[in-house]
């Protein structure tokens, strides 16, 4: 499954799902005398009982059938995490990070039969800024679905829509963009509409365009939409965006349909006045998790039905929202977070890097790479309401501060409708809160530190004011303790589950309370996942696991499950009761 819904309906499009050969090798471009294993795709090699811990290159073939001469479009939803292509014998592609999707185009494809190679490298190393050893595993493989498509010379690139409320009525925002790679100049229609909401003049917008050869064309409109509903969490009305291309057909005959691009969007504004979150004008709490990709059975290759488990997991919880810890997830989750009105925090790839780190050669292309494809490929989601950056790195120091406004000034050129923020654990050395819509701190009282909850929140508030957060809503980001599935303890000692179900407990009774300044909590976290097994600080991490999950890597609920339950389901109580008392 690509997508919850056809992402096309004039483009002919084929998931290449499967069982694809497979062999480790040296370097990326070799190719050996024979393929000795078959794997899945999507999948990470992990899986397999011989490559479990392997790091290195994999290389991943398959044949493919053309029956006419043509056009192809690949896209690899998530290679992780350096990915080179190449078709027959020549390198088509090239891209690094695990977690964004990459296209290439191939022109005038002979028919028949053709290879597909695919080098996959999941190493640490000089090429690597952001892949490093973690708090989190880097698995190695196609860990999302692979996509064929053929084009004609003109094709539909991208297709952006950005919600407005003004004067009473939701307007949208369109940004198309159209590409010619053919060797003539080419002339049509772009259609842009929503299927189930008209423009105010009825009907698509139509913008006539001539695109020259081998160049591309952006279009921008905006249009009212006077029937349309707003997307919220309780009611998450979405509509389908339908960009098509159509060419003039031979006298006297209809035009052409040549080429199609369709996604879902909602209209919703959110804003932070008064120092809270709201959606569409209503004051929301925050009550979520940190969600890995990783699964004891698949790794980071989650199929759609653990997805949906996920999801139903987190919702059953209490949750009314989700952040995607620490990189942009699979479209097919978010795809879900749309349908069922789950609010996401969604953030670039860069977790815990000092100034050292942040100084790699690579670093500073690769994050605002990862940056940039995070928002333009994922923007159209109306559940995403907060865009985020660099978790835990170097925030404290002039170096670092550069990189932050860098990039949050990156996501407000490309998306100025959503808050920006990140997770900062430097106290009050931090100096790039003034930088940020929304301040966002990471703390672990009960579990590295000692501090009361409720003071250590209270002052956090103070001293967030005093640099640069004043007026600015305030979320915590991360709070946990590790809860080892099953390690009962009558003494309620430090890992068992006992123990987390206390520093929970005493947390969210701190941040839930009425006077709490918090504007939402995120819990770390909702599942165990698999770290790098490493010197340093990762040796502190039991069976190369982060067990501070609600749940286990199988998703067994631990004891905490439970406690959260009943503080997020008891607070949404809480709420209608008092809302039904001032009625």
């Amino acid at each position: 499954m690509i997508r919850l819904f056809d992402t096309h309906q004039v483009r002919p499009v084929k998931e290449l799902e499967g069982l694809w050969d497979f062999q480790p090798v040296s370097r990326q471009g070799e190719v050996p005398e024979r393929m000795e294993y078959r794997l899945p795709v999507p999948g990470c090699w992990e899986t397999h009982p011989e490559f479990g811990t392997y790091q290195g290159v994999g290389l991943y073939r398959r044949k493919i059938r053309v029956d006419r001469r043509t056009n192809l479009r690949l896209e690899f939803k998530g290679v992780s995490h350096t990915a080179d292509v190449y078709l027959d014998e020549e390198r088509i592609a090239h891209h690094y990070n695990a977690y964004t999707a990459f296209e290439t185009v191939v022109k005038q494809v002979e028919p028949g039969e053709h290879e597909i190679r695919l080098y996959a490298d999941n190493s640490f190393g000089e090429h690597s800024a952001l892949h490093i050893p973690n708090d989190y595993y880097t698995y190695g493989g196609p860990i999302r679905p692979v996509v064929l498509e053929e084009i004609g010379e003109v094709y539909i690139e991208r297709a952006a829509f950005w919600p407005e409320w003004a004067e009473g009525t939701w307007h949208g925002r369109w940004q198309a963009t159209v590409r010619n790679i053919g060797d003539t100049v080419r002339t049509g229609e772009l259609l842009l509409g929503l299927d189930e909401a008209q423009t105010a003049g009825g009907g698509p917008l139509r913008e006539t365009l001539r695109i020259e050869a081998g160049q591309s064309v952006t279009v921008e409109r905006t249009a009212s939409y006077p029937s349309a509903q707003a997307w919220n969490p309780d009611s998450p009305v979405l509509y389908t965006l339908r960009a098509l291309w159509i060419e003039p057909g031979a006298e006297g005959e209809a035009e052409i349909p040549v080429d199609d691009w369709i996604d879902r969007i909602g209209f919703r504004r959110i804003d932070t006045e008064g120092g809270q979150l709201r959606v569409n004008g209503l004051e929301v709490r925050l009550q979520g998790v940190n969600r890995h990709e990783d699964h004891a059975r698949s790794g980071a290759a989650l199929s759609f039905a653990d997805m949906l488990h996920d999801l139903e997991l987190i919702r059953d919880l209490g949750c009314n929202a989700v952040r995607t810890s620490h990189y942009p997830n699979d479209e097919r989750f978010l795809d879900l977070c749309d349908e069922f009105g789950l609010l996401v925090w969604e953030e670039n790839h860069a977790r815990g890097l000092s100034e050292q780190q942040m100084r790699q050669p690579n670093f500073r292309r690769q994050s605002e790479a990862v940056t940039r494809e995070m928002v333009e490929q994922h923007g159209n989601h109306p559940s995403i309401v907060i865009w985020a950056i660099l978790n835990e790195c170097a925030s404290d120091t002039l170096y670092g501060r550069s990189i932050y406004e860098s990039e949050l000034a990156l996501i407000r050129e490309l998306d100025p409708s959503r808050p920006r923020t990140f997770a900062s654990h430097h106290g009050e050395r931090d100096i790039c809160l003034d930088l940020a819509d929304i301040v966002s701190v990471n703390l672990y009282p009960g579990w590295y530190t000692d501090e009361d909850p409720g003071q250590l929140m209270q002052q956090t508030a103070a001293w967030a004011g005093r640099l640069g957060g004043e007026g600015k809503a305030l979320i915590l980001s991360e709070f946990g303790a590790d809860g080892y599935y099953g390690f009962r303890s009558r003494e309620r000692v430090k890992g068992s589950e006992e123990r987390q179900c206390d520093i929970l407990d005493d947390n969210l009774r701190a941040y839930l309370d009425e006077d709490s300044p918090l504007a939402g909590v995120f819990i770390w976290q909702f599942g165990d996942c698999r770290v790098t097994e490493a010197t340093g600080w990762l040796l502190s991490r039991g069976c190369t696991r982060n067990s501070k999950g609600l749940v286990d890597g199988y998703r067994r609920p631990k004891l905490a499950y439970d406690t959260v339950r009943e503080h997020f389901r008891g607070g949404a109580e809480r709420k209608s009761d008092a809302a039904q008392n001032r009625h």
